[in-house]
């Protein structure tokens, strides 16, 4: 499967647990798949905004750099993608004013950044969700079947050779050489990483002994930094392996990942089947809108392997023209022009109308204290 097939897709809608809760990236923009940014609230006399976080995001933030700084005069976007800790460590201290992130800041982190948001709410604000593709780089084969436990033994290292029975008992029609399994991992903390790592853990039960992180948790075999990074060298490479967010496949191979009785490919339908069947986190509040992804569902056409990237963002700013920029970029995110221009520059899946609605809802709030 390659990723063009996202550039026939139209529209998929998140509703489910998301509406009950109710990056300056270097990437090119194609010019075919730039969405006008509609009606933009712009912020009168522009300026800066920063932000940083999931390199997850570096597609899709392209396109809403582009779209919005198009609309609205004097207007930049700087979004540095370091992955999701580094991002998640930079709002916290203050070094910018909002950050992505593949996971939602845990209650320690919350905390921690009260004080950064002028004693305000900090809210997670789900606004990228894709499916995370296991991709390869293997002569002569294009796509795999893997259950759960085979995907977590090949990343713990436990299977090693592409001809293990174990793979080749679910892919008898292919043909798997006597060579050597390269995992490639993230080796900067990612959001990317836990998602992944919280799906074996649950999805492959003893198969996978780690505790869940943002960082691996075993010696690699390969690492690499960033999105882009591990799938450099897997391109780079042969026998190569690597978890990343579907954006960045281009023409490896791909795994379809065992779900009850059946073997389902990487879509942005699939991904937002899982999101739909998923619980909002608990420990929520009205404007927080964090999600507990179901890793372990056997419904049919489920994807499971998918990451909810979030912008972080303070309720109240110290600056009026922080809350301002903020308040005008999200709010375009959010919108059905910024959620197609994602889908079309980095194959994600778009959020219903009605998560839409809880967004602004909670967007329209941020304001600069007094």
């Amino acid at each position: 499967m390659k990723l063009s097939k996202y550039s026939q897709f139209a529209g998929i809608a998140l509703a489910g647990a998301l509406a009950l809760t109710a990056c300056g990236s270097d990437q090119a923009v194609d010019p075919q798949n730039q969405q006008a940014a509609g009606d933009v609230n712009c912020v009168d006399g522009g300026g800066t905004l920063s932000g940083a976080g999931a390199s997850s995001q570096e597609n899709a933030m392209a396109a809403w750099k582009a779209a919005w700084e198009g609309a609205c005069a004097d207007s930049i976007v700087q979004y540095d993608s370091v992955g999701s800790g580094a991002g998640r460590e930079q709002f916290i201290s203050g070094g910018v004013s909002f950050a992505g992130s593949d996971a939602a800041l845990d209650e320690t982190e919350t905390k921690d950044a009260t004080e950064r948001c002028n004693g305000s709410e900090v809210v997670n604000l789900p606004a990228y969700i894709a499916p995370i593709a296991v991709a390869f780089n293997l002569d002569g084969v294009d796509s795999l079947k893997m259950s759960p436990e085979v995907i977590a033994k090949i990343f713990d290292q436990k299977i090693t050779k592409w001809n293990d029975e174990e793979i080749a008992e679910l892919n008898p029609d292919a043909d798997l050489p006597d060579q050597e399994i390269v995992p490639v991992n993230r080796a900067d903390e990612s959001g990317t990483t836990e998602n992944f790592v919280a799906y074996l853990s649950e999805a492959a039960g003893d198969a996978w002994p780690h505790e869940v992180s943002g960082n691996w948790p075993i010696e690699p075999v390969e690492a690499a930094q960033g999105s882009s990074g591990v799938t450099q060298a897997v391109e780079g490479g042969q026998g190569t392996i690597t978890y990343v967010d579907a954006s960045h496949v281009g023409e490896l191979g791909t795994v379809s990942v065992g779900v009850g009785d059946e073997y389902v490919e990487y879509s942005p339908e699939a991904a937002a089947a899982i999101v739909d069947a998923s619980d909002p986190r608990e420990e929520n509040t009205e404007n927080d809108h964090a999600v507990e992804l179901d890793y372990t569902t056997e419904e049919s056409g489920v994807y499971p392997i998918v990451l909810i990237s979030y912008h972080i963002a303070c309720m109240e700013y110290q600056e009026q023209k922080d809350a301002d920029l903020v308040k005008s970029f999200l709010s375009y995110v959010v919108s059905e022009e910024g959620q197609q221009a994602a889908a079309e520059e980095a194959g994600s899946a778009p959020i219903s109308q009605d998560t839409r609605d809880t967004l602004v809802g909670t967007i329209e709030k941020i304001s600069a204290g007094s």
